[in-house]
């Protein structure tokens, strides 16, 4: 049946799909701005305008695919740059954009002290407007990090919600509108959370190169890929992946809820892919992290002269594709034509 057809059935348009804005009440997420988006087919999700339009929840046909840590929603006017304050405040949610300039461990680079993962993304974004048409929703935001005597950048981020098909897409397109050279770092923290991440899911990428973060990692790095049901004292291991080809990719699928998703991206523009186990009791969430840098920090990446910079006047674009998978054949399918 079409959409015109469709029409004649309902009141308002959003008794089918569209966008409503809410603001929380309470607690530490007080006041915050959210967006939640369906487009009719299953796929429903929440923008949190004042986290840099990061996607806090994420639901397809009902079942959660995105971790939601202890700390629940917390407004920006409580986050904390000193070290790994940053944790605190840390949401997860699916989607943490960590930059603009700083991505991973705290550290000092040319004399700056850099926190956690930088501050993008508990940077409130700002002239935010949607549209919705036969075809997609699209979610615009801007985000500011420029300041006096400092960087001078600006992210305009647009998500894409089709309303033909279960899929999303992300487009980040940043400007240096300084004089100055500037180090440029961004790190797409996916976040899988239950009943999506069991014991049971599959997860599959077929990367052409995989290397632990350290000696821990290191003595699992022949079971990378294998989920486990939650620890008593988990330690986190990461493991980096490089993609000969132009396309990345990176997938999981349960088949216990008969759903998954995949992640696609250029993996020339972002040249690192994190994969980060965490399964602690209710530290359980499995990161799923594209970006043009690894989480060690920016004087690591400078120290091995893989920094990337954004010069003045420069415009540099990341577009990342998300499409809900809902059946173990489709899913066989993907991984076949991967592999071939």
């Amino acid at each position: 049946m079409t959409n015109r057809m469709i029409h004649k059935y309902i009141g308002h348009p959003s008794q089918v799909s569209g966008v409503e804005e809410h603001r929380l009440v309470g607690g530490k997420g007080d006041g915050m701005h959210l967006l939640e988006v369906r487009n009719g087919l299953g796929l429903h999700f929440t923008v949190s305008v004042d986290r840099g339009a990061d996607i806090s929840r994420l639901y397809f046909k009902g079942d959660n695919f995105a971790y939601i840590s202890p700390s629940g929603y917390v407004a920006p006017t409580y986050y904390d740059d000193k070290g790994t304050g940053f944790l605190k405040s840390f949401t997860a949610g699916f989607l943490t954009t960590c930059g603009l300039t700083a991505v991973g461990a705290p550290c000092e680079d040319n004399g700056q002290e850099l926190p956690l993962h930088g501050t993008v993304s508990n940077t409130p974004a700002e002239h935010v407007y949607y549209t919705e048409d036969e075809d997609n929703i699209v979610i615009h935001a801007a985000v500011n990090q420029m300041g006096l005597f400092s960087e001078k950048l600006m992210m305009f981020r647009k998500i894409t919600c089709s309303k033909r098909d279960n899929k999303l897409q992300i487009e980040d397109r940043i400007e240096n509108k300084g004089d100055q050279l500037t180090p440029l770092m961004i790190l797409y923290h996916m976040n899988i959370g239950y009943p999506l991440l069991s014991e049971h899911a599959e997860l599959f990428i077929p990367s052409s190169h995989i290397t632990a973060r350290n000696k821990h990692a290191e003595k699992d790095i022949l079971t990378w890929d294998q989920m486990l049901e939650p620890q008593s004292n988990f330690e986190e291991q990461c493991y980096y992946h490089k993609f000969e080809r132009e396309s990345g990719f990176a997938g999981i699928f349960n088949p216990v809820i008969h759903k998954g998703l995949v992640i696609s991206f250029d993996a020339r523009l972002l040249d690192y892919f994190t994969v980060w186990k965490m399964f602690g009791h209710r530290d359980y969430v499995l990161g799923l992290e594209p970006g043009n840098c690894h989480p060690d920090g920016r004087n690591v990446m400078r120290r091995d002269n893989t920094l990337k910079f954004i010069g003045p006047g420069e415009t540099v674009t990341y577009q990342i594709d998300i499409e809900m998978i809902q059946s173990y054949q489709a899913w066989k399918r993907i991984k076949e034509a991967k592999i071939c």
